[in-house]
């Protein structure tokens, strides 16, 4: 897999993303995607030609290997890796559709219209919403596959010694031996880990983004009177695509109502 075609896709991912977002890509790239490619992948790459069983019956080491192993943790690993950074991508495709949706109000109205968005990266709106939605869906992928992994494998630990009893065409209780556990336990407990930060992270990015959405919400309400009435002469007031959405009773205002003269961008939050 190329991970380099996926770190270049988040990147991007970096302008719109809070302290903490840059803190959780930083954290994927170095301490699980990097550890990954250079370090597990060859630590796992045996797994199954020195998975040693005291049988000499056909079928029967690979019928207990994979009743231990269901799932190769580097497989489970990269499809975590995957689905985990998947969701930040909904932001740049967010992003994108503002820019665009900007770019052809440009081309319909000319540039002296006022902007559609001051920002079209700026997280208000929609585009706030699209943001929270995709940390609420990494912390569930990080929290299934922790308790996959569990589950799985019966926790975090790795055994040196498998016993695989009622598992036909295995005869009896056989004992399976595991190569290196101690170097893949450690390993396991180190991606835990890492994915353990990454929760947290996340969480802390949530309850951040919560907080400083309704502190800006009792500051906007305590202080109503700073804002005065909109200037008559602003651009948006001024320019010909006002006066047409105007005509078109797109505004759905009065002519001598005040803010009938506010800029069609703050009637479009997407």
């Amino acid at each position: 897999m190329d991970w380099k075609t996926l770190q270049a896709l988040l990147s991007g991912v970096n302008k719109y993303s809070t302290a903490f977002g840059r803190i959780w890509l930083s954290v994927v790239f170095v301490f699980r995607v990097l550890v990954y490619v250079v370090a597990a992948e060859r630590v796992w790459g045996d797994e199954q030609k020195d998975f040693d069983c005291n049988t000499k019956q056909p079928g029967c080491t690979n019928v207990c290997y994979d009743d231990f192993f269901p799932i190769s943790n580097i497989r489970l690993w990269a499809l975590q890796l995957i689905f985990v950074t998947c969701p930040s991508l909904l932001v740049m495709l967010h992003v994108a559709y503002r820019e665009e949706r900007e770019r052809r109000h440009r081309l319909k109205h000319g540039d002296q219209c006022a902007r559609l968005y001051a920002d079209a990266g700026k997280k208000h709106g929609g585009l706030w919403w699209t943001y929270l939605l995709s940390l609420v869906f990494k912390l569930a992928i990080e929290l299934l596959f922790l308790y996959v992994l569990h589950t799985l494998w019966r926790g975090f630990a790795m055994p040196r010694l498998v016993q695989c009893a009622n598992v036909a065409p295995c005869p009896n209780v056989v004992d399976c031996y595991i190569a290196r556990p101690t170097e893949k336990k450690v390993f396991t407990y180190f991606m835990v880990g890492a994915s353990a930060v990454c929760i947290v992270l996340t969480i802390c990015e949530i309850c951040y983004l919560i907080f400083h959405r309704l502190l800006r919400r009792i500051t906007r309400n305590r202080s109503p009177k700073s804002r005065g009435p909109p200037s008559s002469t602003s651009r948006a007031s001024t320019c010909r695509c006002h006066h047409k959405l105007v005509d078109a009773g797109e505004l759905g205002c009065d002519g001598g109502d005040e803010e009938g003269h506010a800029s069609a961008p703050h009637m479009t939050p997407i």
